[in-house]
Parts: structure tokens; sequence; C-alpha cells
């Protein structure tokens, strides 16, 4: 089914074609119909499956076709996410699909001026995207009014619980009127999130979009076992032999992704890092250089770079294996997000093959190894800096590997 049959405003409409949308994608399909009938959802899908657009596209619909209440200024609908870029980036898709409308849609985040957020509110703001320390702060000096809101949505809701708001959003849910709807959108669930969830929807409309393998099928994913200390030989041998890729590379600790970023230096590759150290108009800067491709290399922590749709990142570098397994499934969704393909290597070390069991165990599969021989493994210790290896054949033997497997499960 075409958008174009959708029964959205032509407004509405003109600005999916604009934006390069013709039909809606799995977790898209599911969930607006639902959410433009008024009903809660709890929707569980992979990372890059086009969440944002799911919940975005009917809650402006509904609000372009409500009017305000004379008078009204308080806010409509609330979009609760976890962090400062996905707040801004969000704010930007829910402005973009409802360009030409009346509403006015904002951001509010912290590590930036309160006070030109808070004129935005008191001009009257129908959508506020917000992370949770900023908007509770701005509710509780009175600046923010829940009495109109009529639809809340929590994006990447299992983080938020992890970060500890479970009570806070609680407490939120409160203070709403009593008749509104609650949109609840994850990527991975387990039984505290499910909990959790059902303590804030109302008879929600459950909807999974997440097959055996929860990590998308455009994704070739693999991990090669390299010792802590060697690590950075084998990263450095990575973007040398794909010079042209752009390159998300997830580490443990903020003093971690410098580290790398100045072993990278050393050796004339350029990248940068963004983390909670980094006030926001650095990292907007950062951000802004990696979406242009201005920079190719981008070393994130896991909290910095939750959700956050960037475009065409062809490789994803878990340089560390994540201590909470749901995380390497964010990770690797960085890539092959939509229709094109990516490329998603694990650095293992020895004393990581406890942590990668558990990702293993979470996925219900063994990820593909990549055969790094003796001497190739010396190879790239000992030309550090001046290297002609060949990771790419590594990677295309590997795929070619997996696409067999899947042509043998088909049979």
């Amino acid at each position: 089914m075409k958008f174009e049959r959708y029964s959205f405003s032509e407004t509405i409409k003109g600005n999916l074609r604009a934006l390069g949308y013709k039909r809606p994608t799995d977790i898209q399909y599911k969930s607006i119909p639902p959410i433009l009938r008024g009903e809660d959802v709890l929707a569980v899908a992979q990372t890059g499956t086009g969440k944002t657009v799911a919940f975005a596209l009917p809650v402006i619909q509904m609000l372009s076709t409500r009017r305000r209440k004379p008078g009204q200024q308080a806010v409509r609908c609330v979009v609760m996410v976890p962090t400062h870029e996905l707040a801004i980036q969000v704010a930007g898709v829910f402005k973009e699909l409802a360009a030409g409308t009346p509403l006015k849609i904002v951001g509010i985040y912290g590590g930036t001026d309160q006070d030109p957020q808070i004129q935005n509110l008191k001009s009257g703001v129908d959508v506020v995207v917000a992370t949770p320390g900023r908007f509770f702060d701005l509710e509780s000096q009175g600046h923010l009014s829940l009495g109109d809101i009529e639809t809340l949505i929590l994006d990447e809701a299992d983080h938020m619980l992890e970060l500890g708001f479970k009570h806070d959003m609680n407490q939120l849910i409160k203070k709403l009127p009593g008749r509104r709807q609650v949109l609840f959108f994850s990527a991975t669930i387990n039984k505290q999130v499910k909990d959790a969830a059902y303590s804030l929807v109302h008879k929600a409309v459950r909807i999974q979009i997440s097959p055996n393998d929860p990590v998308s099928g455009n994704i070739n994913y693999s991990v090669a076992f390299i010792e802590m200390d060697d690590k950075r030989f084998f990263l450095e041998r990575i973007i040398r032999e794909h010079p042209e890729s752009k390159m998300l590379v997830f580490v443990r600790t903020k003093v971690r992704a410098e580290r790398v970023m100045k072993a990278l230096e050393r050796v004339s590759l350029l990248s940068e890092t963004i983390h909670g150290d980094k006030d926001q108009n650095q990292r907007n800067q950062v951000m802004k250089r990696f979406f242009s491709g201005e920079n190719k290399v981008l070393i994130a922590t896991d909290v910095s770079a939750r959700g956050i749709d960037i475009p065409d990142v062809d490789i994803v570098i878990n340089y560390d294996i994540p201590e909470e397994t749901e995380n390497y499934v964010h990770r690797v969704g960085r890539t092959g997000r939509g229709q094109k393909k990516g490329e998603a290597i694990a650095f293992c070390s020895t004393e990581e093959k406890e942590r990668l069991e558990a990702v293993e165990k979470f996925l219900d599969r063994t990820i593909d190894r990549l055969d790094i021989k003796k001497n190739d493994y010396k190879e790239t210790m000992n030309m550090s800096g001046d290297m002609e290896t060949d990771w790419k054949s590594l990677m295309e033997e590997n795929e070619e590997r997996r696409d067999k497997k899947k042509k043998k499960k088909k049979k």
C-alpha cells in the first residue's frame, strides 16, 4: 500500500513525496492505523526500520486536523527521547513531515541555554521533543503545562528505563489528562522493559517486527579475535583500506574514545569523538561534520550515539564488545538502514570472550568469525602507518559464507 492511499492531508502527502517516501515499512504499516484510531501502542522493531516516521506521521495528521481551543498554548504532544542528538533528530523529522501545516515543533534538551526553549514554550507549541532531564526541569519551574497533552510518545524507551527514568515516567503519567494516548517504541525489550511498558499503556496494541535474528538482514556482521592492545592497529588497517567509507566506531568509555582518536592521530588518520564530556555545541559540530562526510570516522560511546539515524554509515566497528548485550543490536543497527547494505565488525579480545558469549546468547546465534591468519595478524602489527593488507577479501568471504547459509536454510 502506498502512502498516497492513506487519508493524510494533501500537505502531508506532498511532504512525503518531497522526502522520497513512497511505501510504508512494516513498522509504519502496522503502527499508523491504531495510532490514528487513538489507541495506545507498544511497538518493538529493529533499529533502522523507520520507527520515527511510524509515530510522527499519524500524530501530525491528528494534530493538524484538530483545532486548538481558543487561547490554548499548552503542549499537545510530548516525545521523550534519551539523548540530545536524538531529540534534535526526531524534532527534525517532525518538522519535515509537518511543513506547511500550522503545527509548531520544538526540541528541548540540556547542554544548552534554556531561555530560548522557555520563550518557544511561552509562544505556544504543539509538539515538544525532549530529553527527560530538561523536560522535568522546565516542568518543575512551571514552564510546561501538561493539562492539554493528547499524546505521549516514548522513543528508545528501553534505554530511558535503563537510565533510571521509570519513576519520572510514572509521575508524568499521573499528571497527564485521563484521556490521553501513550505510544511506546523500542528496538529491544526484556522483562523489565515489558513490565514498565504495560504500567504506562492502557490496553495497548502490541506490534513486534522482529524476526529470529534481531539484527537487520541488510547487515553482514562478524567478529575478529584481536587482543586488546592490538586493536588500534586493526582499526587503522580497516580505515586505510576503506578511505571513502563512513565508519562508526563504538568504545566502552569516554576516556577510551579519546585514546583511540589519539592513536589514529599518531598514524596521520583523522577521526572525531562524541561522548558526554563534550558540550552541546561541540557535539552538534561533530555530528554535522560526520553527516556531511567532512569527517568519515566517528568514535562514540553507546549513550551518545543511541538511536541516531546517521545516513550512509558503511561500516560499524565494535572496537569493544558492549557490556550491555542489547547495545550490540543498537550499535550494528547504525548501518544497513532502510534498503541499504551495511557491514559490522566486532573486535574481541581474550578478556572479552565472556561478553561475546552473552551477546550471542541474546542473539540466539553464533556471530560469524573472520579468520585472520597468523601471518596477516603479524603483518598488521608490523606495518602500522603503511599497509597493503586485504580486509575487503575477508569481509567478502564472510558475506559469501553467510549467503550460502541462508540458501541452505531456505532449502
